[in-house]
């Protein structure tokens, strides 16, 4: 898409915004939408309404979970069109998006601002005008009190644009257009991180299972969940091959320091990742060290507590010479001679597996040290192991460079919706004369359009 613009603009009364085409007008937000005070009295309706992230969802109402009130009396009925506004916590919550638009009538906390409109304008270009200020967090300069809070007697009183009622719609739907594309363009995007991810595991479990030679004999492993190995292998159980150690390191998260003698294996920094390298930059001095919770190059840390099953026992592998010390809630695999340590840590991509058998817990599960001491591994020869370790990270590293390509593209038409948005509603671009194609254009032309609109940028 070719940027255009109108051609005369004028200086803006919005402390956000330089200018606006000639012709547009600025009032008070108060002038266009009043404050929602339709309560759902008598429980008439029961269509359960969250935001989430910038989105309205659908919630069971007999099933609600988290704060749920006595009862959904209190609650306010909102319509199609409506602009639901998140005012709380301004200061403290810098990621969650504050504002929704209501696609369909339901009843959402009240808590929350109703914004309903007062004349007959397109309520969805406003959705989109507040949600750019939502992106740019102007909302965070905002509010006071206890809870950091905005009204909507304080937020009425800001100046907001106002185009034409055609330019509104047309605005609207050039966006609706050009964001829903957008979206699906990522969503395929994310399934293919999704497909290369199992492609990664895969490739972990064939090696370490059954070898990288596709002609060596095999044999049965005596162990259901190893199934066959190659017959010159060996299984045994992980406590012939390592020593166990459980994390108790004290360190709290806000005690982690930028520069400090040990690298610092918080729980929640270690949680996510696969290697513990220069990029990871968490420390602790002295007064936290404990001989019996280092951690040495070679090393591989496991979560022993997760919030869902499927990430417990996520293991990572400790790459740095330097010494780390071992947070709580994780337990540590020092290799002996038997087994290389990188070797092991890919074993345990597939044998922490097992673990979740032992899960105890509702909402944080968990496993012991004595459950760790029950799991078996195979165990090729060592020049094998180190072969096998050294063929995974070559066919790792193609994957992974694929997923990172993917990444940037994401990242790009992401950059791209952020940027098409803030400009169409501030007038930035004139877009009166787009026309819903009658033709779909293919999605890999997203990230092309992104590309030639990012050079007109710069």
């Amino acid at each position: 898409m070719s940027k255009v613009k109108y051609q005369s603009y004028k200086p803006s009364k919005t402390i956000w915004l330089d200018q606006i085409p000639e012709h547009w007008q600025e009032t008070d937000l108060r002038m266009l939408f009043s404050d929602n005070k339709v309560k759902n009295l008598g429980l008439v309706e029961k269509n359960l309404l969250s935001l989430s992230y910038g989105k309205l969802k659908r919630k069971d109402i007999d099933n609600a979970t988290g704060l749920v009130p006595a009862s959904f009396e209190g609650y306010q009925i909102i319509d199609e069109g409506y602009i639901v506004l998140r005012f709380t916590d301004l200061q403290n919550d810098k990621k969650s998006l504050r504002v929704g638009y209501a696609n369909e009538r339901g009843i959402i906390t009240s808590a929350y601002i109703g914004l309903a409109p007062k004349t007959d304008l397109d309520s969805k270009y406003y959705y989109y005008l507040l949600h750019y200020l939502d992106k740019f967090k102007y909302y965070y300069n905002l509010g006071g009190g206890v809870r950091q809070s905005l009204s909507y007697k304080d937020f009425g009183r800001e100046t907001i644009l106002v185009p034409s009622d055609e330019e509104q719609t047309t605005i609207a739907n050039f966006l609706d257009y050009k964001t829903e594309k957008i979206n699906r363009f990522i969503t395929k995007k994310k399934q293919l991180i999704e497909l290369l991810n199992e492609q990664k595991a895969a490739i972990i479990n064939q090696a370490v299972t059954k070898g990288i030679n596709p002609n060596v004999p095999m044999k049965d492993s005596g162990i259901e969940w190893l199934g066959e190995i190659p017959e010159h292998w060996k299984t045994t159980k992980l406590i012939g091959v390592s020593n166990f150690v459980r994390g108790n390191s004290s360190f709290k998260k806000d005690e982690l320091l930028s520069n400090g003698n040990y690298v610092a294996l918080q729980y929640g920094k270690t949680y996510k990742i696969d290697e513990v390298d220069k990029n990871f930059q968490f420390y602790v001095n002295d007064e936290f060290y404990k001989d019996s919770q280092v951690v040495n190059k070679g090393d591989v840390i496991i979560v022993s507590t997760s919030e869902t099953i499927e990430d417990l026992g996520h293991s990572a592998f400790y790459n740095r010479t330097d010494i780390g010390l071992l947070g709580g809630e994780q337990m540590l695999l020092k290799p002996n001679k038997k087994i290389d340590g990188k070797y092991l840590y890919y074993s345990s991509k597939v044998f922490t597996k097992e673990l979740r058998k032992y899960s105890t817990g509702v909402k944080v599960f968990r496993f012991n040290i004595n459950d760790l001491k029950t799991i078996y591994t195979s165990i090729p020869p060592i020049e094998e192991q180190i072969k096998i370790s050294e063929y995974i990270q070559s066919e790792l590293n193609t994957v992974t460079k694929t997923i990172t390509t993917i990444e940037k593209e994401i990242t790009l038409v992401e950059e791209y919706k952020t940027a098409l948005i803030a400009e169409a509603v501030t007038g930035k671009i004139d877009v009166r004369d787009f026309k819903l194609p009658t033709e779909e254009t293919p999605l890999a032309m997203v990230a092309e359009e992104a590309s030639n609109y990012k050079k007109e940028v710069n």
